[in-house]
């Protein structure tokens, strides 16, 4: 497709309204795919489920920009179409990377698209094979920034029903006498990441709301080990515990004594011998047998992937990570005693010089990589996004333009691409990031390159690009395993 040129339309409002009407087409395609097969169509990783025709059709203009390429709407929906026609069984489909590869290889080799999406699909074809054998509960162990997003996550993918299931959140009861519907209505709006998609209802008689047709119920405990879920329906389940109370495989395995507990997830660095797992990178570490695993930082979590990529292609002697990081709970509105140095003073109204263990974490996720690097850390008067800054000592010498191609492969083609985006824009700012699935984006127009010294900008949603990666290391644990086609990928 990169050599194929469309022409110029002699009248772009009439091709736009085309490309309209083959987008808002693509929606009814995709939503009974997903919840009648359990197929989730993409474009170049991009998920197409309950997208809008405008964000369809800039996820086609985001592929075109980065790949230099003539994909649209006019190449995806026949894929679409075919896709639709066929008796296929679960999976993850990317339509945007068979396209592309239709008009590489396919049309130059006489096929219709009909013939090469059929061939390319053939073995899923009439397949019966659910990811699960039945659907995994899930309860989440606190409902703070974290806590509300997974839920939103969770709910965003249930689907038809056939794997992770949000089935209950622990929290402690407030002082309010309308705790549930407070809580809820925390779920429903959100100053930073916008009303919930879809609808919630509280049913007070049995302390539960239900989202988009899940009904989830609230458990009020002070403890994780007091808490018998069978009693509600729920078994063999998986804790993701978002509180940070406990962090050490002692403290954590107070889940697993109560009834219906089968594993745990941390969302904070792991202390001890817990293993801290960033999805992508180091998650084959992750056994059959582990019963609670920690899914680290959300800086050790957008750091790791480009450091691995670039440790692999370039070698990394030494280095420093800086981290400009929104404010956080943890902080104070106003100043007031806090036991951290510097944190108590107001946290919109300063930046704070901090800590960050992020850089010696990365050496549990990356062993060469250990004893390598420093790190420190500014928390600034913005409310979600954050950047990472990497300053590295290369193994050998290089220049920006080959540090930023390489980092655009990573980001398009090579197994990190869920976690690492790539931006090229010169007017981008951090705002622009809120909801990125990755877990992290490469600034393209900011990297610094002198022979052996690189400096690389790294944007991340350290509340959602996070919680995606804590999804993933949750879809392992349960077992869940997609076919994901192109097979290639």
């Amino acid at each position: 497709m990169n050599d194929r040129k469309r022409a110029r339309p002699d009248d772009y409002f009439k091709d736009w309204k085309e490309r309209e009407a083959l987008a808002e087409g693509m929606i009814p395609l995709v939503g009974k795919l997903s919840r009648d097969k359990n197929v989730k169509c993409y474009i170049y990783g991009k998920p197409l489920v309950n997208r809008s025709v405008y964000q369809i059709m800039k996820d086609h203009r985001y592929v075109r920009q980065v790949e230099a390429n003539e994909l649209s709407e006019f190449e995806t929906f026949p894929v679409l179409t075919k896709l639709s026609h066929l008796d296929l069984g679960p999976a993850h489909i990317d339509i945007g990377r068979l396209a592309v590869r239709y008009y590489d290889h396919g049309a130059g080799a006489g096929l219709s698209i009909d013939q090469y999406v059929e061939r390319e699909v053939a073995d899923l074809i009439g397949s019966r094979e659910k990811p699960l054998q039945q659907p995994q509960d899930v309860v989440l162990y606190g409902f703070g920034r974290i806590g509300r997003l997974m839920a939103r996550i969770l709910i965003d993918k249930t689907d038809g029903g056939d794997c992770l299931r949000l089935r209950a959140v622990v929290v402690r009861k407030g002082k309010a006498p309308n705790d549930l519907v407070k809580r809820a209505s925390l779920l429903r709006r959100d100053s930073v990441h916008g009303a919930f998609d879809g609808t919630i209802r509280v049913d007070e008689e049995r302390q539960s709301f239900v989202a988009n047709g899940n009904e989830v119920r609230m458990i009020y405990a002070d403890a994780p080990d007091t808490i018998d879920y069978t009693q509600y329906g729920i078994d063999n389940s998986i804790i993701v515990d978002n509180t940070g109370a406990w962090r050490d495989e002692e403290g954590l395995s107070r889940h697993l004594q109560s009834k219906g507990v089968a594993k745990v997830i941390l969302t904070a660095p792991g202390k001890g011998e817990l293993k801290n797992v960033v999805a992508g990178v180091n998650h084959g570490i992750i056994e059959p047998s582990d019963r609670i695993v920690s899914a680290a930082s959300c800086t050790t979590n957008a750091i790791v992937p480009p450091l691995k990529a670039m440790d692999d292609a370039f070698g990394i002697v030494a280095g420093h990570v800086e981290t400009v990081h929104a404010y956080t709970n943890d902080q104070n509105l106003t100043d007031n005693y806090h036991k951290a140095a510097r944190r108590g003073r107001s946290a919109p109204l300063n930046m704070v010089l901090t800590e960050t263990g992020a850089a010696s974490a990365v050496g549990k996720v990356l062993p060469q990589l250990a004893g390598k690097l420093t790190g420190n850390a500014i928390r600034v008067p913005t409310p979600n996004v954050s950047m990472a800054i990497l300053n590295l000592r290369l193994g050998r010498e290089t220049d920006r333009d080959e540090v930023n191609e390489f980092m655009r492969n990573q980001a398009l083609h090579s197994p990190l691409r869920k976690q690492i985006d790539f931006s090229a824009s010169p007017e981008v700012v951090s705002t622009d990031f809120v909801g990125s699935r990755h877990a992290c984006i490469f600034d393209a127009q900011a990297t610094i390159v002198n022979g052996r010294q690189a400096v690389l900008y790294l944007w991340y949603d350290n509340e959602f690009g996070y919680s995606c990666q804590v999804h993933r290391i949750l879809e392992q644990m349960a077992g869940i395993d997609f076919a994901v086609y192109p097979r290639e990928d």
